[in-house]
Formats: C-alpha cells, structure tokens, sequence
C-alpha cells in the first residue's frame, strides 16, 4: 500500500489520541523533538505525585529509522532539565517502558516510535508514573510550554542504560504460568507463528515459549527493517499475507496453527486462526473475557470503547460482568483502570489492557493470555471463538474504512448535519437510538450499528460498522460514503 504524499511544511506540534507523530525530517527533526521532549520531561516532574522522590525518566526506542539516534538525542534535553534519563540498552516494545517505569519508581517514560504508522514517520510516546499513557490535560500542558517558549539546553553526557526488554520479559514470566501453558500447546499439538512485522517485539514470544528452538515458535519477519517491507507496521489483514500463508500451510501438513501479529512498537495485537481467517480484537476481547472471567474467575467489569463489536458486550453479560463503553482511544480505558476495578479494557484498533497487570497496552501479555484460553479451551482460535459465538448468539460481521473529505468545510458540513438533523433511516434499517460518546453512532438492531467519527486534526472521516451479515456491512458503508461525498 502506498503511502500517503508527503506534506511541504511542518505540521504544529499536537498531540493525537496517543502521542505526537509526523513525517521524519518535516514534522520530526532533531531540533522539534528536543524541545517536545524537554516539555515533556518537565511536565512529568511538575506532576509526579508527592511521595515520588525519583528523579529518572525512562527512554526507550523502536526500530524505526533514526529512532536510537533520537533516544540518545533526547537524553540530553532530559538531562537540560535536571532530570536523570534511563535509556533502554535495544530497541523495545513500547509496554516495555511503561512496565519500566513502575518497576524502577521512575516520573515517567518518553518513548521514541510512530507506532503502526507509515514507515517515513517518527514520534513521541508520553508514559506517567502510573505505567500508562498521559492523559489530554497533560499533553495540552506540554502545548502549553511549547508556546510559551521556555529556554531548556540540552546537557551532553554518558546515558545510563538499562536491559528494559529483559525485565519486560521477567516481569511476564512472574505473572503467568509460562510451564503450563508450553506443555498446553504441546498437548494440542498447536504451533504458534508470530509476525511482529520487523517490529521491536520481534523474538519476544519465541523466547518465552520456545527459548531452546524446539519448533514451537515459528517467527517470520523478524529482522529489523525500517521499511516494513513497503506497508505500515499495522495488524491488518491486507499487510499479513505471509503470516496468513504460514498459518495455512502449517494447518495443510495437519498441524493446526494460530497466528499472533505485533504492531510496530508492540502495544496492538491481532490474530490469524487455524483456517487463514483475519482475527481482530473485535473478537479475540470476548474470548479474553470468557477466559478471565469464567475460567480464571478474576473480578471486575469490562470496559470497551463504543466502536468495539457487541460480541464484547454479548460475552461479558453472559457472564454476569458490567460493561462500561467509553470514547475510542486507551487513554479512556486507562483512566478507568487507575480509578476502579477493571477486568479486561480494549479498543477496536488492537489496544487490550488487563486490570491484573498494567494500565496499558501490552500485545505480548494479550498474546499469551489467547494462547492460554485456547488451551484451557483445548480448541484452536477459529473452533474456539465459533463456539463462543454460538453461546452468546453474537455472530456478526465488521469492518472500518477512513475516508478522505475534500476540505475541511465539508467535514464541517457533514458535522452540522450529523448534529442538528441526524438521519431517521440508514440503508434503509431505521435508526432505533443515536449515540454520541465520540462521533455519532446509529443503532439499527442487535449487533447491527454504524458509526462515524471524525478525526481531530484533518479532513478524516471514520465510518465503522457492525451487522448480521457481510451484505448490511456494505449496504451500510456505503450508504455512509455517499451521504458524506454529497453532503
């Protein structure tokens, strides 16, 4: 897939859903990103909790290009604010930093990646005290100092590192019962194969599971490529035509297999069953649910974000869980971990976070939680999930495209109508009830919605939808794409 133009001038510095991002070299250069960095570090400072006498930030880095040279080149704007940086000694997934940051009691972690993005982007991630992402008034505040100017120079020095991949590793072979879960997968006879898509989480799994090489593990696309081999580093069916070969064909020599794929910097996740199937966390968060709360018995409601499939909700209440649906984006969720007692959060995009771990994404603690249900299930991924769709009769079909409006006027356009004169009828289904948690969201029937959403910067328009059948999904969409090309 190619990637999108590349602008003529710098974009102004603002943070999205999940930090600050841009093209390298236009929007992302080394003079942009010392100052963002140096806000940033002494926002962490200014709001680190009274009893936290530390003084460290952690750094950590992807394998996107030029990103080690960044870490080390914010070192020292950290360093100029009086500051002590703990640079990671390999690139990292990005949960990697913020289990960091809890274990070694530090402000906070600023972490250099442009996530799923295309390959010629580069960005800053922003982690607090908790171990999770920041919240907007704290990103408005880093605005904030950016405007006002404040004078910060960067102090040169020897940066103290420390192994952040190896203590990520320890920390989830602490939580989870790794022995049982390899002589699992044995017992199944199921091989893993993991796509970290040239990622930073790449060797991550088969170290865990499969340390001695005993064929458990199977990885591809493993080596570092700044590229991503042309296509962005996102868990999306279109960009996994290896992962989804490697699948089939363990499954045609009669040893079933499950996919597992890793965005960029390891904080998304999604799957590929035994059969070749796309597996997003559209439907491997109900099967996590069913795993956490019925197997495991772990306490705690089910948070979601509105865009997630009803299946989420569907699996929760069957099992007597309260579900909370907030805004898109984890920030949302994490705010609600820190505040209650959460059992699973997640985002339609990938994102799943564990009230028993971290108020974060972590891919690889999600990765081995699917494996450890479809072994306590005794099932592959795709048998498995039929037979939970089956329970709770949440079977449905979904899909999300971005669509490009002309100018921001016709966002504005559509805007106004969506908000003073929504539509009574979608694809001909009549609209049953309208929510407005983030975008507009049309309810047409059970498991039968549409959503549009804009986004916060750009001409944008996010359209999800979630229907009985394949024929509503298309009948909806593109019902969608002609009211917003002719409004």
């Amino acid at each position: 897939m190619a990637s999108a133009p590349l602008p003529l001038a710098a974009a102004p510095i603002h943070f999205g859903t999940d930090g600050w991002r841009g093209v390298i070299g236009v929007d992302i250069t080394v003079e942009r990103l010392l100052t963002v960095a140096a806000a940033a570090a002494q926002e962490l400072a200014y709001r680190a909790p009274t009893e936290l006498k530390s003084r460290s930030v952690i750094i950590g880095y992807d394998r996107r290009f030029l990103a080690p040279e960044m870490a080390e080149a914010i070192a020292a704007a950290v360093r100029g604010c009086e500051l002590e940086p703990l640079l990671t000694e390999t690139p990292v997934p990005t949960p990697a930093c913020s289990w960091a940051v809890v274990q070694h009691q530090a402000l906070g972690a600023l972490v250099v990646t442009a996530s799923h993005n295309p390959p010629e982007w580069l960005g800053l991630k922003i982690k607090g005290a908790f171990g999770g992402s920041v919240e907007d008034t704290f990103t408005a505040a880093v605005e904030q100092r950016l405007a006002a100017g404040g004078i910060s120079i960067p102090i040169n020095g020897i940066t103290k590192r420390f192994d952040g991949r190896g203590q990520h590793l320890a920390g989830l072979r602490e939580k989870l019962d790794l022995t049982s879960l390899i002589k699992g997968l044995q017992k199944m006879g199921l091989k893993v194969i993991i796509d970290p898509m040239h990622g930073s989480a790449a060797g991550c799994i088969a170290e865990l599971l499969d340390p001695h090489n005993q064929g458990l593990v199977q990885e591809i696309r493993d080596q570092r490529d700044p590229l991503f081999g042309g296509n962005p580093p996102e868990p999306l069916a279109p960009y996994l035509k290896q992962l989804i070969a490697a699948v089939q064909a363990s499954s045609a020599t009669g040893q079933p297999a499950v996919g597992l794929v890793f965005d960029g910097d390891g904080d998304r996740i999604a799957a590929i069953d035994e059969a070749g199937n796309f597996c997003s966390t559209q439907l491997l968060m109900p099967l996590l649910i069913d795993h956490l709360a019925r197997a495991k018995q772990l306490p705690g409601k089910v948070v979601k974000t509105v865009s997630g499939s009803d299946l989420m909700r569907l699996v929760a209440e069957d099992l007597g869980r309260e579900v909370l649906e907030l805004p898109v984006g984890f920030k949302y969720i994490a705010a609600e971990m820190l505040s209650g007692d959460v059992l699973v959060g997640g985002e339609e995009s990938g994102g799943v976070g564990f009230g028993m771990h971290l108020p974060e994404r972590d891919a690889l603690f999600a990765a081995l939680l699917v494996l450890e249900a479809l072994v306590e299930g005794e099932q592959p991924l795709g048998a498995r999930m039929k037979a939970l769709q089956e329970r709770c009769r949440g079977g449905s079909f979904y899909e999300r495209f971005d669509l490009r409006l002309a100018d921001m006027d016709s966002r504005q356009r559509l805007e106004t109508l969506l908000e003073q004169t929504p539509p009574a009828t979608v694809a001909d289904q009549p609209v049953q009830t309208v929510i407005r948690t983030d975008g507009v969201k049309f309810r047409l029937g059970p498991s039968h919605w549409l959503m549009l959403r804009f986004s916060g910067t750009e001409p944008l328009l996010r359209i999800y939808c979630e229907a009985p059948s394949q024929t509503d999904v298309e009948a909806a969409l593109n019902w969608a794409k002609q009211l917003a090309e002719r409004t």
